[in-house]
């Protein structure tokens, strides 16, 4: 599968089943972030679609040069 139809993948149709359970992957922390990443894709096949517990998850990135600390702060400030 190519990494467009990966990220392509439906949430609301995907066979579950198929999913990997991100609290299966194992990664060593004494690799460099990059390896890191690397890993992680990886095992779960499906960066963009995997599943946390029974839940499916799926992943969009937006174009822009926020960060993910940047969202969560934006995030927890409107809690």
């Amino acid at each position: 599968m190519t990494l467009e139809q990966m990220k392509n993948v439906d949430i609301k149709t995907v066979d579950k089943s198929t999913l990997v359970d991100a609290d299966t992957v194992r990664v060593d922390m004494n690799l460099s972030k990059i390896e890191r990443m690397k890993e992680t894709a990886r095992q779960l096949i499906n960066p963009y679609c995997f599943k946390c517990g029974k839940i499916a998850v799926k992943l969009a990135y937006a174009d822009t040069t926020a960060t993910v600390d940047d969202r969560m702060e934006s995030f927890l400030r409107t809690c």
